[in-house]
């Protein structure tokens, strides 16, 4: 029996995000200039052939995967600039963020994808696409800790530093889970908002 347009349309839905989730995987472990689509094909568990069907190039993917990004980045900076108590906000982003990490359903690798590509620029002008976002974020996290600052629930000094320091550890936990693997320690949400709150709390 002939499948219905809406059994293939959620097919190609489903092939679509396969690949994209392959693709972040091998992006994030091998860089943008070292993955081809063989290989992401062959991660996603389909022919080279099929791939194309549903993108015409590394390129297109990667764009779309960067899109992704930014919009992701949009959705975060809306959350961290909700009303709402600032340690308890900054809380809940951390544990979500480990939440996210330990459920290895390529979170983490994307977040190092989005990195790599901040970092070394590569392909040529990805930074640039997401600087406006990320920036976005940062303010909105560092807003949120000037104001718990205010609140006495964060330590006084420069909040945007403090916000660096943050987001560099989350950076490192990150790398580190994608290296590592299974072996890697389940980060701890208390330890990392030492670096915010101070050891005392």
């Amino acid at each position: 029996m002939p499948r219905t347009a809406e059994q293939n349309e959620a097919l190609r839905t489903a092939t679509r995000r396969a690949v994209e989730t392959a693709a972040v995987r091998v992006f994030a472990h091998r860089g943008y200039a070292a993955t081809n689509m063989r290989q992401i094909a062959a991660k996603a568990g389909i022919s080279t052939g099929a791939i194309y069907r549903h993108y015409a190039s590394k390129e297109e993917l990667f764009d779309e995967l960067i899109d992704q990004a930014s919009r992701g980045l949009g959705t975060v900076t809306v959350q961290l600039s909700s009303d709402g108590d600032p340690l308890s906000m900054i809380r809940s982003f951390t544990e979500d963020y480990v939440a996210d990490l330990a459920a290895n359903n390529g979170s983490a690798e994307f977040y190092m994808m989005v990195n790599q590509c901040v970092t070394t620029d590569t392909p040529e002008g990805t930074s640039s696409r997401l600087a406006s976002a990320q920036r976005a974020t940062w303010q909105a996290f560092d807003s949120l800790i000037a104001r718990g600052q205010d609140k006495g629930q964060i330590a006084q000094g420069d909040s945007s530093r403090l916000t660096a320091h943050y987001f560099a550890m989350l950076t490192g936990i990150t790398t580190l889970h994608v290296g590592l693997g299974e072996e890697s320690a389940q980060p701890d949400v208390n330890l990392i908002l030492r670096v915010l709150i101070g050891g005392s709390q």
